[in-house]
């Protein structure tokens, strides 16, 4: 995997094993997608970051504006109740967290003065998320039922390593069995975080170096499936940390930012990459139009959320 930018080359020895793969919807260029969410019908909701929107794009691609954040979006999951609940800023810049409801409608649950960059958002109980704040080096917990935010854990783990840098630390996170993971981009680190029975934090460790993973997914045998975002691919960490590309750049997945499984019976085994086309660090083609990509992997997702 050959880059121009001078990036270090953590990926030149991992071993490739392209999965087959099918651009579903494209956007024009200079749109970034940040993140998306699946519904059981199929539905794919996807998070327009700079423009704060959140398109809904039917399974055959087609497009539409489900919902509209004054600011700007950033993570997105489901409520049980099929609503979303997404992070972001709102048009002063303050972080916040919105639900949105199943016909569109947008409110602001909470504003945190307190975060920095609320970025991923995952389940941790059925009122209850976990988001991570990439500036601040912590993860929030956000409770849609309390209308509260609080600090989950703030550690030096989960921070940039130097306050100049703009890359996110703490990025996306997701829970599989008894830990957490946290992605650290800017510390090129995949960390692991032990849950306790009251949902808890544990003491971060970490489970991967050197790989620079934006947001991801399980399958569920363990399987994680991570955006690199300026590597341009799709990657796949199995439960012994060993590393082996999916996609590259050829199957539309540059500045790959997040990763999702399909949902209904005929596609569970698909992953749904979201991109940026490469907004962040452009390959020498020039930014391309972000794309939503599906990837047959043949595992089944493993369930961060109950309808």
């Amino acid at each position: 995997m050959g880059n121009s930018a001078g990036l270090p080359s953590i990926y030149a020895d991992k071993p490739i094993e392209l999965a087959p793969v099918k651009v579903i919807a494209s956007f024009p260029v200079n749109t970034f997608l940040e993140n998306l969410a699946i519904a059981p019908d199929g539905t794919i909701f996807v998070t327009n970051h700079e423009v704060g929107k959140i398109v809904r794009i039917s399974p055959d691609g087609n497009q539409q504006i489900h919902a509209t954040v004054e600011g700007k979006v950033s993570g997105l999951a489901f409520t049980t109740n099929e609503g979303l609940v997404a992070t972001g800023w709102n048009a002063e810049s303050i972080p916040v967290v919105s639900l949105v409801a199943n016909d569109g409608t947008v409110e602001t649950l909470l504003k945190l003065p307190d975060a920095i960059f609320l970025n991923g958002i995952t389940p941790l109980s059925d009122t209850q998320y976990l988001t991570a704040d990439s500036y601040r080096g912590a993860i929030w917990l956000i409770d849609i039922a309390q209308r509260h935010g609080s600090i989950w854990l703030e550690h030096p783990l989960l921070a940039r390593s130097n306050s100049e840098n703009v890359t996110p630390a703490a990025n996306g996170l997701k829970r599989f069995g008894d830990f957490l993971y946290v992605s650290n981009t800017e510390k090129m680190l995949l960390l692991r975080i032990p849950v306790d029975t009251a949902n808890q934090p544990g003491e971060p460790e970490i489970f991967v170096e050197q790989t620079n993973i934006d947001d991801f997914a399980f399958d569920v045998e363990g399987n994680l499936y991570g955006a690199t975002h300026i590597y341009n691919s799709v990657v796949r960490i199995a439960s012994d940390r060993t590393t082996t590309i999916i996609a590259q750049a050829e199957a539309g997945v540059i500045g790959s930012t997040a990763v999702a499984f399909g949902q209904n019976e005929s596609d569970r085994t698909a992953i749904y990459v979201v991109t940026n086309g490469g907004m962040f660090l452009p390959p020498p083609t020039g930014v391309v139009p972000a794309n939503v990509v599906r990837l047959e992997v043949g595992k089944v997702g493993y369930p961060n959320f109950r309808f």
